[in-house]
């Protein structure tokens, strides 16, 4: 009997890590998916592994929506998102935050796109979605990747 409880309280206190990591790493459900946001800025650190690519964003020093984002050509495998009508209704960030924190797709995902590795200084923008109310951290999951004149949809896969 006592070695069973032993047991037990062995495996549970091995899934408490797993249990942080697992809340670490979000899903989609805690950011505003009506509510697109578009940043354009300089990539000041860049990390290029799995779960995703990640890096962080510094914004241009004078942010605002290009004229022509609602006409720029999406992917048409991002249909599955209607990428015209988030480029619609993107808003920029109302916190005033210089540096975000941008969650890429999977290093797979950014291959089958070819996507170029980002260094560190590449400018770049991005359409993406943060935390409702922009609460906590200056996070954004990309959902569009705009790089040397290309537009890279990040949930979907080129095929």
């Amino acid at each position: 009997m006592q070695r069973r409880d032993c047991l037990h309280a062995l495996l549970a206190a091995g899934a408490l890590p797993l249990a942080g990591a697992a809340r670490a790493h979000h899903g989609w459900s805690s950011f505003d998916l009506a509510r697109p946001i578009y940043l354009e800025g300089r990539a000041a650190d860049v990390k290029w592994r799995n779960p995703h690519a990640e890096l962080t964003l510094e914004l241009a020093p004078a942010l605002r929506l290009p004229p022509d984002l609602a006409q720029r050509a999406v992917p048409p495998q991002s249909a599955a998102v209607d990428g015209r009508a988030l480029l619609a209704k993107a808003q920029l960030p109302t916190r005033r935050d210089r540096r975000w924190t941008v969650e890429l797709a999977p290093l797979t995902r950014m291959e089958q796109w070819q996507v170029p590795v980002i260094k560190a200084g590449a400018a770049l923008a991005l359409l993406g979605f943060t935390f409702e109310g922009e609460k906590g951290d200056a996070v954004l999951r990309a959902e569009y990747l705009f790089l040397e004149g290309k537009t890279y949809g990040l949930r979907s896969s080129p095929a």
